[in-house]
């Protein structure tokens, strides 16, 4: 580590701390496989209401207009796009554990709000909760395993993490499908909510704290410059740096369609007169491919390069959700969402390792930060799209514009950004 012949006991504090760290995921596999399992139960806090939520709004509730329904889906994505800038910005102060810990305390109420709402505005206030526990929560879990496992493996650690984050989002989706048969919609919910919680807040303590590895990797010669402050990479990343603008359009369509798939195909499978848990498992066929295949996108890019699979992956992303709307049966849908849940994982991983690559160390949680924003208020605009679109000119061709938005999002990608 260094060439000091100085003894332990007198070199400064934090070069001794320094002196025990090393980057790479073999050298850090035991915080790493935490912070994995620790992901799995942030990714099943939001799949718990992937499948029933939408439902709740429409028997429980009455709520008749699809926009009111998504109302929950818009709240979720605007404090989680926030927030997600605000632990970005928390993260480049040394307070990743903390910030980690402070998510799952706030994801605490959420269950209780959902038992004993006594309208759907309660239900929309969780979400806001909901979405702030994301925003820390699931931001800590990217930046400190790109912290610990340097640049060389940053597709690999963005593939395992959202592997786990979204393999749990299709669990957690099937487990309240069918707790919400035999229990109840919100006690489905609701139930495992807390366990969910009570879990994660616990294992998060357990988490140590990734500061010392970013000096480690800052004190290399990388690109040795000063930290822009939050405001410059914001206006950077509306055009002018073409690698953040590239990337962050492309996860804002991408949360875009997801937050239709959240908000409109529940809808659309109960429509077609399939059951809450024949709904359940098909809502769950999407996040299970796109978190299984992460395993190996997410390596993949560290090998072709990230522009790629990005651009194949926005392309198929919009060709699966046109061949949604014209679909019907089990069958047929099962295939359209096997197609859509290959192109996010070709795109999700990839874009966040992109983010690693193009952000210096000193200012990388910022950077993290900024692409998420734009990243999550894709569930804003997706949810008032879907939600006014649908009102007017019905579900499918609501779909069908999605999916050209979410294609032509990949050919900025490709025209846009050299990669």
């Amino acid at each position: 580590m260094t060439t000091s012949r100085l003894a332990p006991a007198d070199l400064d504090p934090t070069v001794r701390r320094v002196q025990r760290v090393a980057l790479g995921l073999r050298a850090n596999w035991r915080q790493f496989t935490l912070l994995v399992a620790v992901n799995a139960f942030v990714g099943a806090m939001v799949g718990l209401e992937r499948s029933v939520l939408p439902i709740i709004a429409t028997r429980e509730f009455h709520v008749a207009s699809t926009t009111s329904v998504l109302l929950f889906v818009a709240t979720f994505g605007f404090t989680k796009a926030l927030t997600n800038l605000a632990s970005g910005w928390l993260a480049d102060r040394s307070a990743r554990r903390r910030t980690l810990i402070v998510g799952w305390l706030i994801a605490l109420p959420v269950p209780f709000l959902i038992l004993y709402a006594q309208s759907w505005s309660w239900i929309v206030a969780a979400n806001a909760l909901l979405g702030v526990n994301q925003g820390l929560t699931w931001s800590m879990t990217v930046i400190m395993k790109i912290d610990l496992v340097g640049p060389m493996r940053r597709g690999l650690a963005m593939g395992v993490n959202e592997c786990a984050g979204y393999v749990a989002v299709a669990g957690a989706s099937i487990v309240s499908g069918v707790a919400a048969t035999e229990y109840g919609l919100r006690q489905g919910t609701a139930y495992p909510g807390f366990v969910i919680a009570v879990a994660g807040l616990l294992l998060s303590l357990l988490v140590r704290d990734t500061a010392e590895h970013v000096r480690l990797e800052s004190g290399q010669p990388v690109r040795g410059v000063e930290a822009p402050r939050l405001r410059t990479i914001l206006a950077r990343s509306l055009w002018a740096d073409a690698g953040l603008f590239s990337v962050s359009q492309a996860g804002l369509i991408n949360n875009l369609n997801d937050g239709l798939a959240w908000g409109v195909f529940p809808l659309l499978f109960v429509e077609s007169g399939l059951s809450l848990r024949e709904m359940s498992v098909l809502a769950a066929v999407y996040p299970a491919t796109w978190g299984i295949l992460q395993l190996a996108t997410g390596p993949l890019s560290d090998r072709w390069g990230r522009k790629k699979p990005i651009v194949a992956g926005m392309v198929l992303q919009g060709a699966a959700l046109v061949m949604v709307a014209l679909s019907h049966g089990s069958v047929t849908w099962t295939m359209a969402l096997v197609a859509l849940g290959i192109g996010t994982a070709l795109v999700y991983p990839t874009l966040l390792a992109a983010i690693g690559d193009i952000a210096h160390p000193s200012w990388r949680g910022m950077a993290v930060g900024v692409y998420r924003l734009w990243r999550d208020l894709g569930y804003v605009a997706g949810a008032l799209i879907a939600g006014l679109l649908s009102d007017m000119v019905g579900t499918v061709t609501t779909i069908i514009i999605v999916g050209i938005l979410t294609a032509a999002s990949g050919a900025v990608v490709a025209i846009r950004w050299r990669g």
